[in-house]
């Protein structure tokens, strides 16, 4: 089973950027997809991105692509989140997310394994 933690949240004024990393420890990450969804107060929990097990292959939300960039590196367990002209709306508790398989999920149920988040506030 793996366990997933998140790091590199934070405050930042509109435009900035942050990259988010997810800690990845107990199994490898080299086979599962991995994914990262995001969480505001009075709403469902947000797809943001996905990546294919070997990196290959990425999907991105619409609110987001062409802003933010997801990676992962296998070797070093690790999956990233780089976050770019960041807005207010992007406001939320992120979280990282792992599930078996090769599909690129873009439900939270489709992930099995979450991390316990990490807070990103934009200012304007």
């Amino acid at each position: 089973q793996v366990q997933l933690v998140e790091s590199g949240g934070g405050l930042v004024q509109a435009g900035g950027s942050l990259r988010l990393s997810c800690t990845a420890s107990g199994r490898t990450i080299s086979t599962y997809v991995m994914a990262w969804f995001r969480l505001t107060p009075g709403q469902e929990r947000e797809f943001i991105a996905a990546v294919s097990v070997t990196g290959s292959t990425t999907n991105y939300a619409d609110s987001v692509k062409g802003r933010f960039t997801v990676s992962r590196d296998n070797a070093q367990n690790m999956v990233y989140l780089q976050m770019d002209s960041l807005k207010p709306v992007d406001t939320a508790v992120y979280y990282c997310a792992a599930r078996d398989g090769l599909r690129l999920g873009l439900r939270d149920r489709d992930y099995g394994y979450w991390g316990q988040g990490t807070q990103v506030t934009v200012s304007s």
